[in-house]
């Protein structure tokens, strides 16, 4: 008299261990060929020509601006990237006041800085670093990019931090949202702003989807983590420099992490004006998180990733460079790395 029932429980387990699989393989199958198609990209050897064009970056803690530093911390730096393609600095001199606004005591001891820099290394830009978290809507925690008011704001600190001596403004508040028009609309306000005083803007940018319309999916889960493509050429057309912020993917092993930097370097490259720096970030730092495995994401890593995306997709370009984040956090392995693998001198 049971039996009818047993069949139909054993028919309704296998049915769900079979739904079971299933979705275990629509989450694995995707996973596995994203994994090989990472691997893949780091495979190979970088061209020979893929290395330094001299337009390489840093970006300097607040440390250097506010007294802490001093004549021996820039005898230092100056050993450090003196005979390397450093070119810019970028300074944080901030951050910005939630309503855009900067105070000029957040950078008292740029004057120091900025003469130094020009005694002791010619040639070499201090650009100030200004940013804040960004939010949705007015009244919040960060700046709201949508104001009008904020965005004027933020166009007078740079005024100001050029009239004190910077040689250009790197802009790095997040997250910004793939599209969001207020962005676009603060760096149409900025670049004339800028360039009428002599100098150069660039910022940091936000990665480029790896996969089609990944920053869709990413919002739906309350990220903002990647541009479109399209957006990141938008952006990239309204700067002098444009820093992809390559790091902080997550990815558990070295070289996914070095394929996944090749593969956006390849996706940068594709929509970067020929008249724009781009830069790709090395990670200078050894922070451990849900978001960052130092093991993983290695300065050497994100380097050699760099070189070969540049060498697939636009071997000959010039204008491209690598920013190392952050001067305070960075290891003597970190160097070694950007210099050895950079092909820098000395």
């Amino acid at each position: 008299m049971n039996r009818p029932k047993t069949r139909r429980g054993a028919l309704l387990k296998r049915v769900a261990v079979r739904c079971a699989l299933g979705l275990v393989l629509l989450v694995l199958i995707p996973v596995v060929t994203a994994g090989s198609a990472l691997r893949a990209s780091y495979a190979g050897a970088p061209a020979e020509d893929a290395v330094t064009r001299g337009r390489d970056a840093i970006w300097l803690g607040h440390a250097w601006v506010d007294g802490r530093r001093g004549d021996a911390d820039l005898a230092r730096l100056k050993r450090r990237i003196g005979d390397t393609g450093i070119r810019d600095l970028y300074v944080h001199a901030g951050p910005l006041e939630h309503d855009g606004t900067l105070p000029a005591s957040a950078y008292r001891n740029a004057a120091w800085l900025i003469a130094a820099v020009h005694r002791e290394l010619p040639g070499v830009r201090v650009q100030a670093w200004l940013g804040d978290k960004l939010v949705d809507g007015p009244g919040g925690p960060g700046l709201w990019l949508a104001s009008p008011a904020a965005r004027a704001a933020v166009v007078a600190g740079a005024r100001q931090v050029m009239r004190a001596g910077f040689e250009g403004v790197h802009i790095d508040v997040e997250p910004v949202p793939s599209g969001d028009a207020g962005f676009l609309a603060l760096l149409d306000a900025l670049r004339p702003a800028v360039r009428s005083a002599g100098g150069v803007l660039s910022i940091a940018a936000q990665q480029i989807d790896p996969l089609p319309s990944m920053h869709s999916a990413a919002r739906l889960m309350g990220s903002k983590k990647w541009w479109t493509q399209s957006y990141f050429g938008t952006v990239a057309r309204r700067v002098d420099q444009i820093a992809v912020m390559s790091y902080d993917t997550a990815l558990p092993w070295e070289n996914l992490y070095g394929g996944y930097v090749a593969r956006q370097t390849a996706l940068a490259l594709q929509v970067t004006p020929a008249t724009t720096d781009l830069l790709m970030g090395l990670p200078f730092y050894h922070t451990d998180n849900w978001g960052h495995q130092s093991r993983a994401e290695t300065a050497a890593a994100a380097v050699r990733g760099a070189r070969l995306g540049l060498g697939r997709e636009d071997r000959g370009r010039q204008r491209f460079g690598m920013a190392l984040y952050v001067d305070f956090a960075a290891t003597e392995a970190d160097w070694r790395a950007y210099r050895g693998g950079w092909g820098v001198r000395g």
